[in-house]
Parts: C-alpha cells; sequence; structure tokens
C-alpha cells in the first residue's frame, strides 16, 4: 500500500521557456550545472525540455508542502538512459529524503510541460 505524504503538480508554458533559453542568468539561476547541458544537448525541444524541468522543481516543492524557499538548483532533475526522469537533490532539498523517496513524471503537450512529484518516504 502506498502512504503518500505529499503530491505536487505542477504546468509551464513551453513558450515561456523558450523565450529564456538564451538568458543565461536565468538558466544559472534555476538549474544546475548538468541540467543545463542536458537543455542545451536538446536543439529545437530545449525549451519543451526546460519547462519539464522546470515544472518538475515546482512539483517538489509543493509535494514537500512549501513555497519557493528552497533554490531551485538544489532540486535536481536528471534523466536515466532510458530518458525516465528522476530527482537528484542536493543541499537543503536534500533535507527532506533520499532520492529514491520521490517519484516524478514529466509530459508535454499543446504547449504546455505538466510534472507530478510523489513523496514516498
Amino acid at each position: 500500500m502506498c502512504k503518500a505524504r505529499g503530491v505536487g503538480l505542477d504546468l509551464c508554458a513551453v513558450t515561456r521557456m523558450e523565450a529564456l533559453t538564451e538568458h543565461e542568468s536565468f538558466l544559472q539561476k534555476y538549474f544546475n550545472e548538468e541540467e543545463r547541458q542536458y537543455i542545451r544537448s536538446r536543439g529545437k525541444a530545449a525549451g519543451e525540455t526546460m519547462a519539464g524541468i522546470y515544472a518538475a522543481k515546482e512539483a517538489f516543492l509543493k509535494a514537500v508542502g512549501v513555497g519557493i524557499v528552497l533554490p531551485l538548483k538544489d532540486v535536481g532533475v536528471i534523466h536515466t538512459e532510458q530518458g525516465q526522469p528522476c530527482y537528484c537533490l542536493q543541499g537543503k532539498a536534500a533535507a527532506f529524503g533520499r532520492n529514491e523517496d520521490f517519484l516524478l513524471s514529466i509530459s508535454h503537450d499543446g504547449g504546455v510541460a505538466a510534472a507530478v512529484c510523489i513523496w514516498n518516504p
């Protein structure tokens, strides 16, 4: 039986992120180096990828029940070789649990990225 402690859902407009893909100050403020490299590697899909990762960060904050009080760079999002997204928490975000305590799903459609985070310690 799953006894989730929290669930977070967030949406992010792809066009919003597409407009920011060239703004290095925005990228450095909200994305760690690994995320920035992954976003850049996505070519024309960079805005969509960025929107999904940003939504995943916001979904994490909602699942743990805090606002944007944590540095979003601490809520890292990585992808397995198969493409499955998962969290790589560091800094203040790591205080909420192990990476394995959080389930993450990201989807894109119709110009919107959505992310769901389930906190299952």
